[in-house]
């Protein structure tokens, strides 16, 4: 059980998609972000699974406990994360990808880099985010729309880095969502 490393763990992601949010201008989703990490559920489940800063809590639980109801909680109450806009096509009644509004796949996108940032420490660089996302993208359902700007976001933080990046987003994205 780690408490205390978990916490600093939390806060130390929350404090880097903070950063981001900023940045692009999300003020509100910078100040909200994640905060469902301490709530008991998820917050108690990354304790006891903790793994020194380099993987998700998350894996553990579901390895030892066959499902990690802290992931469960956590992307039901999340918006930033594509999963909870998971839902049934009222065209085949198969599980399908809601189109995430953008404010949310940019707070994504800034998740992102923070938890690569975390864990991958000094060794960190602008292409682990997308490298992360092409390892997984077969296998995530995504609206076509919502996919598009997530891999142009994360294409061009790969080509440009991380300031080129959110101007993009603080002028183009976000300003022609609002418009």
């Amino acid at each position: 059980m780690h408490p205390l490393k978990h916490l600093k763990t939390i806060n130390h992601h929350k404090w880097l998609v903070f950063v981001h949010c900023w940045k692009c201008g999300l003020y509100k989703q910078a100040f909200l972000h994640d905060m469902s990490k301490y709530s008991p559920v998820e917050f108690w489940a990354g304790a006891k699974y903790y793994q020194n800063g380099v993987r998700s809590p998350n894996n553990a639980q579901r390895e030892a406990e066959g499902v990690s109801t802290a992931w469960l909680h956590h992307k039901g109450r999340n918006k930033h994360h594509l999963e909870y806009w998971v839902d049934y096509s009222l065209e085949d009644g198969q599980l399908a990808g809601m189109e995430m509004p953008v404010k949310y796949v940019v707070e994504m996108i800034c998740d992102r880099i923070a938890a690569s940032k975390n864990y991958q420490g000094a060794a960190y660089t602008r292409h682990h985010p997308l490298q992360y996302y092409n390892r997984g993208k077969d296998h995530y359902l995504l609206h076509p729309k919502t996919r598009a700007l997530m891999e142009e976001l994360l294409e061009l933080l790969d080509r440009e880095g991380e300031e080129a990046l959110f101007r993009y987003i603080r002028t183009q994205v976000l300003h022609n969502a609002k418009g």
